[in-house]
């Protein structure tokens, strides 16, 4: 089994590449997704939440309030290393146990889509060593800001502010096997996509 990660900044276009790559053949896992079922009531890590930043990031209903803990961590970096602490490790088994059930049922390319892939780590694992290789989308700023200005409705400088926040894309790249520059329209990243998944079909024994 090939696990490709796939990673890039906030509107770089990986969950669409993740999608293409999911209509190609692929089996995609969306390590965010994950990490939602990490924070269902009940289980450690809502209850390590709840101890780390109180009962106010609960919902009526008792769930963790996603948008509420991001405001709290945004734009503060320990009460981000403290929330990471609880959900990494979490992720991590998550994904490593899904790997193994895809690996029994003979599945051939997995993609875990993280937008965290390169900075998240964990006390000695980290989701970048369950990958076999590592994809990144990028695109410019002023893509990127366009893209957030209509999909988000965010302001130009609510938008910069979520780019900054990130990890760059230059650092990025620097643990990166395949680049994938998504400046153009949709055509053009399924073309590149598609030229991807025919390459790494040839070098899959």
């Amino acid at each position: 089994m090939r696990v490709i990660g796939l990673t890039g900044g906030i509107g770089s276009g990986k969950s669409t590449v993740s999608r293409f790559l999911a209509e190609l053949g692929a089996v995609a896992i969306d390590a965010d997704k994950v990490g939602h079922e990490a924070f269902k009531p009940g289980t450690e890590s809502w209850k390590e939440i709840i101890a780390a930043f109180g009962r106010e990031v609960l919902t009526p209903g008792g769930e963790i309030n996603r948008q509420k803990l991001g405001e709290i961590v945004f734009g503060k970096p320990e009460l981000l290393s403290r929330l990471n602490q609880v959900m990494h490790p979490r992720v991590y088994d998550m994904v490593k146990a899904q790997f193994e059930e895809y690996r029994q049922q003979g599945v051939k390319v997995v993609v875990l889509e993280a937008p965290l892939l390169v900075e998240a780590s964990t006390k000695g694992a980290s989701l970048i060593e369950l990958v076999d290789e590592v994809w990144v989308t990028v695109a410019s700023e002023a893509t990127v800001v366009r893209r957030l200005e209509e999909r988000s409705d965010l302001s130009r400088e609510q938008a910069l502010a979520r780019i900054e926040s990130q990890l760059s894309s230059r650092e990025r790249i620097k643990r990166a096997d395949v680049v994938i520059n998504n400046d153009g329209d949709l055509s053009d990243l399924k073309a590149m996509v598609e030229e991807l998944w025919q390459r790494l079909n040839a070098r899959r024994p």
